[in-house]
């Protein structure tokens, strides 16, 4: 075998033996791990690209998402009705997401469809052409999408609230772009995003279900072939410490709605500080459940809101704490308050010991439940890989949650909460000072 076409192939090492993960590096630096699960009879394929909305320069706004949407409208083999045609008569799906620091173009087929898959797949990301009349086209369609979010008060304030925690810094633009930037945008950007990022060394190929990881590598392998050249090594994972001269704000988003929608929170940790497993038992416990304190408090013990509930964003260097309530207008000022004093009590007092026994065991079941299918365990490896560069099995990441404390989450609480607050709200109201004081007062 030629030296540009040898590759190293390893059986991840893991205490546990639920593990069926395998890992190759094929020359180029392009990864390939798979997961075997005994019993299904799918599998699923996903091409991740270690590029997301932050690695954009502003006048570009919104293009890896852009690009996400084009590369499916037609390659040199391929128009776009015949990738449907294909999917279609196979029962498959093929779909693709991006986010801040990632995109992943993936496929859910039947086992003995996954060559068609890989290839199919693989096509699209490597080969997907950027003609001129596909750009005009689907930029209406990304046009349409910016204005269906806009029409959701949650996905629009998801969007400001990040922009009001980080500002100008492209963490805290929105993934999906402007209608300034998607408007101005040309063939030529797209094109030359695509051949400068989407490189093997970024790029990781996962498959799980009932796989054999020696064929899917053999498959990948020939469905890559002319881009796996000698010399490159894998994309190293992101890291860094996110250095802001910003401090969070306010905004609000003036419209015309039966409802308030407000969204506050501070910013927390990124992926690699240590804190993970805490920080997620801080949050179910908060407001990640029908028993967290939010829960009770706003919609339980006073009626003031439908949905209120907590969540987090991590990246790389960074990340957010947030609580979401939509409530009547008149309502909002109370709601404001109440969220405060039960921040407030965490942060000084923090969780009790029921609190945070329930809160590991929502995560525990809510993690092993939510991996029964060949899709999750995909994105859990393909994830796994490209943001920690390593895997650990469902038995170690359980017991790593059991090792959590209430002392642990305490600590974590004090640190975070004492951050300053940013805050978004889309609503009925013309200025700022129309917002109750409580609102005003978050930041």
């Amino acid at each position: 075998m030629a030296a540009h076409n040898r590759s190293r192939t390893s059986a991840l090492t893991t205490r546990s033996q639920d593990f069926g993960v395998r890992r190759t590096v094929l020359p180029g630096g392009l990864r390939v791990v798979t997961e075997h699960m005994p019993g299904v009879r799918s599998a699923s394929v996903g091409v991740w690209v270690g590029v997301g909305s932050r690695d954009e320069q502003p006048s570009v706004a919104g293009a890896a998402h852009f690009l996400e949407h084009l590369l499916f409208k037609s390659t040199p083999t391929r128009s776009a009705l015949e990738i449907a045609q294909v999917v279609d008569g196979i029962g498959g799906e093929l779909n693709a997401f991006t986010s801040r620091e990632h995109t992943c173009f993936y496929a859910h087929v039947l086992d003995d469809d996954l060559p068609l898959a890989i290839d199919l797949v693989s096509d699209v990301v490597l080969r997907g052409r950027c003609r001129s009349d596909d750009v005009d086209v689907e930029r209406q369609v990304v046009l349409e999408e910016i204005s269906m979010r806009d029409d959701d008060p949650e996905d629009l304030l998801g969007d400001d609230f990040l922009t009001a925690l980080f500002g100008d810094h492209p963490v805290g633009r929105p993934v999906i772009g402007s209608v300034e930037s998607i408007e101005s945008m040309s063939r030529t950007q797209l094109h030359s995003f695509h051949v400068r990022r989407y490189t093997p060394p970024r790029m990781i190929v996962a498959v799980a279900g009932n796989v054999d990881h020696d064929e899917t590598v053999a498959l990948v392998r020939r469905s890559f072939k002319g881009h796996l050249t000698r010399g490159p090594k894998p994309a190293p994972r992101r890291e860094g410490r996110l250095r802001l001269r910003t401090v969070p704000e306010l905004t609000l988003r003036g419209r015309d709605s039966e409802q308030a929608h407000l969204c506050m929170g501070v910013r927390a940790f990124g992926r690699h500080e240590g804190h993970r497993w805490a920080l997620s038992v801080l949050n179910t416990a908060v407001g990640g459940g029908l028993s967290s304190r939010l829960f009770q408090e706003i919609r339980e013990s006073r009626g003031l809101a439908y949905s209120v509930y907590s969540s987090i964003d991590t990246f790389a260097d960074s990340g957010a704490f947030s609580v979401y309530a939509g409530c009547q207008p008149e309502n909002l000022g109370e709601v404001t308050t109440v969220i405060r004093e039960v921040l407030a009590n965490v942060a000084t007092n923090g969780i009790t010991d029921d609190e945070c026994a329930r809160a590991k065991g929502s995560i525990r079941g809510g993690l092993v439940l939510g991996l029964e299918d060949s899709g999750s365990r995909m994105h859990r490896i393909g994830r796994s890989e490209l943001n920690y560069g390593n895997h650990r099995s469902i038995s170690e990441t359980l017991a790593r949650i059991d090792e959590v404390t209430t002392e642990e989450v305490r600590e974590v609480a004090a640190m975070m909460l004492s951050r300053p607050f940013g805050a978004s709200v889309v609503g009925p109201y013309k200025r700022k000072r129309d917002l109750p004081a409580a609102v005003r007062g978050i930041v």
